[in-house]
């Protein structure tokens, strides 16, 4: 009977494989590779519970349950950092889960995935970090030759040399230090790994994020400025925000024939010769949007105020709470627009407009470093913590030994 249902499971997958892209063809929005990934984990839950159950055991309960504990806590509330902790967890408790589950069963699909698992895990320890610094050199000089040198533009310079000079330092530290010098030395990787625990709890939400699929029943559409070239023209990367929102703007009217109201969201900064927002006005005119659906706010010089006064907008043409809302910015900078919207109480989730890959690690980086400072309180006292312990342990060697 299981390998009846093992091919009746299998041509079911093949055909939502084939399936899936056709459908989506036919919808407003032609992006399949999300459903995709959605219909293979299904499918694979359900043969992962059909193989236990032959066992007559439930300990798929466990991963189950944190699984669910992370949908729960996301579509509660999708803007919240923890919520990349918990899936992290469910891909820890999961991945054990199958361990014991291919011990014990010895399935060729779960042998073939445990072997890939370990070949990708055996070269990312090899050459994972190396590998990182390479990448990060050669982003560092495509960013810098095609986004100038800012120190925003910096980061994954700076990155890049803080861990050459950390690997050198390491490999010799155990030969010229003592060993209490060496524990006082560990604070620092002790700290790399927390920070580097962080960054990837941050980035998993960020990109669980970038699959919000809002309908198309939308009261408002957001978008949110950023500076303009030489004070007055929009740059390519806020193109692709008003262009994104004019996508959804046309998906949406040809959809219900109710199109939302665009928000042109961005003050006027000290260099500029009129508003972000009446820039990004104009350029919507140029691509044919009436009038009458563009609303403009003006007055917010950051994120946060982007929100808050856009909220204050939302509320003062709709005459009351009850609107739906998105707000749009590039994908690397989407969910911590999300934190500001919450924030600012304002009930939006956001879609991401495209960027450039090269511009992604920098940018990421960024968004971290923000992310770190909004939540500097709690990482400092972490921090402080590990420093104490290793301070601890390298006063009792070097006045016990």
């Amino acid at each position: 009977m299981g390998n009846y249902f093992t091919i009746f499971l299998g041509v079911i997958y093949l055909f939502g494989v084939v399936f899936i892209p056709k459908w989506r063809r036919k919808k407003l929005s032609p992006g399949w590779r999300f459903y995709e990934l959605l219909w293979f984990s299904i499918c694979f839950i359900i043969y992962v519970i059909f193989l236990e159950l032959t066992l007559q055991t439930f300990y798929f309960l466990m991963p189950l349950g944190f699984l669910l504990l992370f949908l729960f806590c996301y579509f509660k509330e999708r803007r919240r950092l923890i919520n990349g902790l918990l899936f992290n967890l469910f891909l820890v408790v999961g991945m054990t889960y199958l361990g014991s589950l291919l011990i014990r069963t010895m399935n060729p699909l779960l042998i073939g995935l445990a072997g890939l698992t370990l070949i990708v895990l055996v070269l990312s320890l090899l050459l994972g970090l190396y590998a990182l610094l390479v990448f990060l050199y050669w982003n560092a000089l495509v960013v810098l030759r095609k986004e100038g040198h800012s120190l925003a533009n910096l980061l994954t310079l700076l990155l890049a040399i803080f861990l050459t000079v950390f690997l050198i330092f390491n490999h010799f530290s155990e030969r010229i230090l003592p060993s209490w010098a060496s524990l006082l030395f560990s604070i620092l990787p002790m700290l790399m790994v927390y920070f580097s625990i962080v960054f990837y709890n941050f980035l998993t939400i960020s990109v669980i994020y970038q699959f919000n699929q809002p309908k198309y029943n939308q009261d408002f559409v957001i978008v949110l400025g950023s500076g303009l070239i030489d004070g007055k023209t929009v740059p390519p990367l806020l193109a692709k925000r008003i262009e994104k929102a004019l996508q959804f703007y046309q998906a949406q009217s040809q959809a219900t024939l109710s199109p939302p109201k665009i928000i042109m969201s961005g003050g006027k900064g000290d260099d500029e010769h009129l508003a972000e927002s009446v820039a990004m006005k104009d350029y919507a005119l140029t691509k044919g949007i009436p009038e009458d659906d563009i609303l403009i706010e003006a007055n917010s010089k950051n994120t946060l105020e982007n929100m808050k006064f856009s909220k204050e907008v939302i509320e003062q043409s709709f005459g009351g709470a009850e609107y739906r809302a998105i707000f749009i910015t590039n994908n690397f900078h989407l969910f911590r627009a999300g934190l500001f919207a919450k924030m600012a109480q304002l009930n939006a989730n956001g879609i991401g407009a495209k960027t450039a890959f090269y511009f992604l690690p920098n940018a990421f980086l960024r968004e971290f470093i923000a992310i770190v400072v909004m939540h500097k309180r709690r990482h400092l006292i972490i921090c402080g913590l590990i420093a104490l312990m290793m301070i601890f342990l390298a006063a009792v060697d070097y006045f016990l030994t």
